[in-house]
């Protein structure tokens, strides 16, 4: 693993050194699968990260309005009938969390939408029995610290930083993410071809993992 970080580290090195670029870049991980079927072995993780990159853009559906989130109420509902609307919902934001009671209505209106994007609220991280401060604030907080993985391809590129975070932090998320996905592949390791690093307007620098 010590050799898979200093090439992590001397990867971003060498990406420092590309053209500035008139805004921060994302820092991309991209994790090459092999041996791995897809349809077979399908993977949805939410895996934490130690280091933020930027706060996501979260909204609510609860009864009652809140102060801490962007909210949908139920009686707000029947604005999203339109396929449009409902569409541009889902673009605006990262993550959706709704109050537990609400679900089997949030699921009827915007299932059909949510779900395919991969936006629905989920009881590993979205689910709230109370829609009061301690809990959205709890919830928010989770969501700016994790990773969401759903593999629909033998590769999986995610967002794991800004460029203008530290080398460190970036290595460190990424080594989070991959010591956590080695646990859900069938073979481990041997279902990893290699491992890439970028930044949104740069190649791939190609990490070794034997």
């Amino acid at each position: 693993m010590a050799e898979i970080e200093q090439q992590l580290r001397e990867a971003l090195v060498e990406l420092r050194k590309t053209e500035e670029r008139k805004f921060v870049q994302t820092v991309d991980f991209i994790v090459n699968l092999q041996k791995f079927d897809v349809k077979k072995s399908p993977l949805n993780l939410l895996i934490k990260v130690p280091h933020k990159s930027k706060d996501k853009k979260v909204a609510g559906f609860f009864e009652t309005k809140s102060q801490f989130i962007d909210t949908i109420t139920e009686t707000e509902f029947k604005n999203y009938a339109d396929k449009n609307k409902l569409k541009q919902l889902v673009r605006k934001y990262d993550f959706f969390i709704a109050q537990a009671k609400l679900m089997p209505k949030v699921a009827t209106v915007f299932g059909k939408v949510l779900g395919p994007s991969g936006k629905m609220p989920s009881p590993q991280l979205g689910i709230l029995l109370n829609a009061d401060e301690k809990s959205i604030l709890e919830v928010k907080d989770k969501i700016n610290t994790s990773v969401k993985i759903k593999v629909k391809e033998p590769s999986i590129k995610l967002s794991i930083g800004k460029q203008n975070m530290k080398d460190e932090e970036i290595v460190e998320n990424a080594m989070s993410i991959y010591n956590e996905l080695l646990k859900h592949l069938p073979k481990e390791r041997d279902n990893v071809k290699n491992l890439e690093i970028k930044f949104t307007m740069t190649k791939p620098v190609k990490i070794k993992i034997r």
